[in-house]
């Protein structure tokens, strides 16, 4: 097992790690409480809608644990667990964290959200699914990823000032200096948590034996993404419907073009261990949820359900062929 899953932060105990693992969801849980609140107030103060804020400043935050964790994993000569988190990531992403928001509080979507971002979300994947046919993502691969990068972030920020996108700021004045270090705090503490859960429970997933490729589909993915998870469901409580589901899109596209390309472009990444199941069941998640989100511009908590349900399906394929 590569000695990416064995970092500082885990211990040869197993008490301690799950002391350990349970302490960074703890931390991950609180981090994005300050987040959503620091993102929300910095929207209101400069007029920027919320689902430009969950698309770019949310989002690559939270993501951050994934570029760590990939482009360490490429360096490291573990491309399947590279490319494994940012699928697997995705697939959590849209089927889980999506599904479990929408189980709080209905998720009311934008129209250009459904028009624009998610079809973003939809090419990246596809991109994705056509470069990895050949089981490689070479460097020109990398690079067309990160020129897809660069017009998805032009597109985005070019949005913000569109009429359909002034809504959903919150009313509630927020000092900036206080806006700011809650962002910052509550990124810091997303990425740190993060790190702490997937040293401890990728440690005990090497114990058994593991694959680099299922330990990325799984452990890994769902680690780094725990970040989305806790900053979409609190967003979605507080009734912040636009930075919990831009915060899951511009993520996605995020993982894909940015973390991927920037990944391929240090190290070209060969593929071994991820299926084309894996790639479909990521593809396939994108077009559900952007189907629950054209019907009535809103995600119901039965299609939330839904959503978990497919993402209980693939994790019990993904253990049974292990």
């Amino acid at each position: 097992m590569t000695q990416l899953m064995l970092m500082t932060l885990s211990t040869g105990s197993m008490p301690l790690n799950i002391l350990l693992l349970v302490g960074g969801i703890v931390l991950v849980l609180k981090s994005a409480d300050w987040l959503t609140d620091g993102a929300v107030a910095m929207a209101s103060r400069f007029g920027v809608s919320q689902i430009v804020i969950g698309l770019t400043i949310v989002a690559m935050g939270t993501s951050m644990p994934e570029l760590c964790v990939s482009l360490v994993s490429a360096l490291k000569g573990t491309p399947d667990l590279a490319v494994g988190n940012v699928v697997g990531s995705n697939i959590f992403n849209t089927l889980l964290i999506v599904g479990c928001s929408a189980l709080v509080a209905p998720l009311v979507v934008k129209p250009s959200t459904v028009r624009r971002d998610m079809l973003f979300a939809l090419l990246a994947s596809a991109m994705l699914l056509v470069m990895c046919a050949d089981g490689t993502v070479s460097r020109s691969d990398a690079a067309l990823l990160l020129v897809a990068f660069a017009v998805f972030m032009t597109v985005t920020l070019r949005g913000s000032k569109d009429a359909g996108d002034d809504g959903g700021q919150a009313a509630a004045p927020t000092g900036m200096a206080r806006a700011a270090l809650l962002i910052v705090c509550g990124l810091a503490g997303l990425v740190g948590g993060s790190n702490v859960f997937v040293d401890n429970a990728s440690y005990v997933a090497a114990q058994f034996g593991v694959s680099d490729a299922v330990i990325g589909l799984t452990i890994v993915a769902g680690g780094t993404s725990l970040p989305e998870l806790a900053t979409s469901m609190v967003a979605a409580r507080k009734g912040n419907s636009d930075i919990a589901i831009g915060n899951v899109i511009g993520s996605n596209v995020f993982n894909i073009l940015m973390i991927l390309g920037v990944t391929g472009a240090v190290a070209p990444l060969h593929i071994q261990g991820i299926t084309t199941v894996d790639l479909s069941t990521m593809g396939v998640s994108t077009v559900v949820l952007w189907l629950f989100a054209r019907t009535k511009y809103t995600v119901a908590r039965w299609e939330g359900g839904v959503l978990v349900a497919l993402f209980a399906a693939y994790m019990w394929w993904l253990i049974a062929t292990v």
